[in-house]
């Protein structure tokens, strides 16, 4: 039995560490589809904007997708899945669904390549300003249709307030507040990340000190850079400016003019993430702002020599927006969770995880049983056992945890008949 155990852990372990890359873009497509009295159909076609869209997203090929301004219109952002992603023999593509609760004149939306993740489910946050849009995905692992188990990751697209007067600063804050707290009434420490254009100015701006420290340390977010600082129109973070493209155009015309000067786009990302917690981890070097060489510090992005991306690529940028994208890439396990190896005297097992100092233990029994609790990790080693003997129904049992390492380990929970029942936690 010992050795079978061991043969069933090294497989799991061995599947559970089969590895597959995300990455994700973030954009700002500057009125996709819509049209005011400084972007119109003249000087922000919608024609060319397909174009230039089409040879980014080729380039980069990111598996989540996620842009703003995007017109608040079923038909352009089905067009724009049509047009831009999948083209050229590409299929595999899918959107998200249209929100708009705060009559705004733009929305949000997010792309998935569809051989990789599913859309499980959407909650959209409506503001004085626009929708904040959450979005929940699953990662197909190659067993899922065997196992029922997954990864999930969540994806948080906002676009704040534009301004930098004191009020344009105080409803960003307010914006990101709003977004906080409903993470806090969640109570869950998850794969969560937050992008889009912030319209940040310094990273000492309320509405960003929302998002890096919030008062519930398990929901703050993390620059994968980790790049604070007073970002306009400094060189010391001229390789993260994504906001001008363009140097030479009027202000009363739809690209912003200045060069680039301003890191107003951003993807940050919780602590599971940053450190890799639940099966989601940022390959560290991979966050990029797509046509940003660090030398054109208030330059349009094709001004001279850009060797950071194909010249086609690099002219694609500035015609399509006055924004440039950013992207990152997380490693992703193939399998997300290891169940079971069914025992039919155990109903159901709680615990939380991760785990710190203690895993607090619920579990449900069909009829009373001495149980048999075991710690191993990857290689099969036991390193914690455990008998006891339980009078009811039901036991809670406080498992120390503390003098464990880091790392992934597997809970055996064994009855008097021999049946055993396996879990995966995370200690950290």
């Amino acid at each position: 039995m010992k050795r079978l155990l061991s043969i069933i852990l090294i497989l799991l372990a061995s599947s559970l560490f089969a590895q597959d890359t995300v990455r994700i873009m973030h954009y700002n497509l500057m009125y996709y589809g819509q049209t005011s009295s400084y972007c119109t159909t003249t000087n922000n076609p919608e024609a060319s904007k397909n174009g230039y869209l089409k040879t980014i997203i080729k380039y980069v090929k990111p598996d989540i997708f996620t842009a703003n301004e995007v017109a608040p219109n079923s038909v352009k952002h089905q067009l724009l899945l049509d047009n831009c992603l999948n083209v050229d023999g590409v299929t595999h593509y899918k959107k998200c669904n249209l929100s708009n609760l705060s009559n705004s004149d733009l929305s949000n939306e997010l792309f998935y390549n569809s051989d990789k993740l599913g859309f499980c489910s959407q909650v959209n946050i409506p503001t004085s300003v626009r929708d904040i849009n959450i979005y929940r995905l699953y990662y197909k692992a190659g067993n899922l249709n065997t196992t029922h188990d997954t990864a999930y990751i969540i994806c948080i697209v906002m676009h704040l307030k534009a301004g930098n007067t004191p009020a344009d600063a105080s409803e960003r804050a307010t914006q990101t507040n709003t977004m906080m707290n409903y993470l806090n009434s969640l109570g869950v420490k998850d794969n969560y990340i937050v992008m889009g254009d912030f319209n940040v100015y310094t990273s000492t701006e309320q509405c960003y000190q929302n998002l890096i420290n919030y008062s519930n340390a398990n929901i703050r977010f993390f620059d994968p850079v980790n790049m604070p600082g007073d970002w306009n129109s400094n060189y010391s973070f001229s390789d993260y400016h994504t906001q001008s493209t363009h140097n030479n155009t009027s202000s009363t015309e739809c690209f912003a003019s200045g060069g680039l000067d301003d890191r107003f786009d951003n993807i940050l990302t919780s602590d599971n993430i940053i450190n890799g917690l639940n099966h989601y981890l940022y390959l560290t070097g991979s966050y990029k702002t797509i046509g940003q060489d660090g030398n054109h510090l208030n330059k349009a992005v094709n001004y001279g020599t850009n060797n950071s991306a194909p010249s086609d690529v690099i002219n694609a940028l500035y015609g399509m927006s006055d924004h440039l994208p950013v992207t990152l890439n997380l490693r992703v396990n193939q399998t997300a969770g290891i169940n079971e190896i069914s025992s039919p005297n155990i109903i159901n097992v709680m615990f939380n995880n991760p785990v710190k100092e203690n895993m607090n233990l619920k579990i449900q029994l069909n009829e009373k049983s001495k149980l048999t609790l075991n710690i191993i990790n990857i290689i099969g080693q036991q390193l914690y056992s455990k008998e006891i003997e339980v009078s009811g129904t039901v036991l809670n049992y406080s498992l120390p945890t503390i003098d464990l390492s880091n790392g992934i380990y597997f809970l055996k929970i064994s009855d008097n008949n021999k049946n055993s029942l396996i879990k995966k936690f995370i200690k950290e």
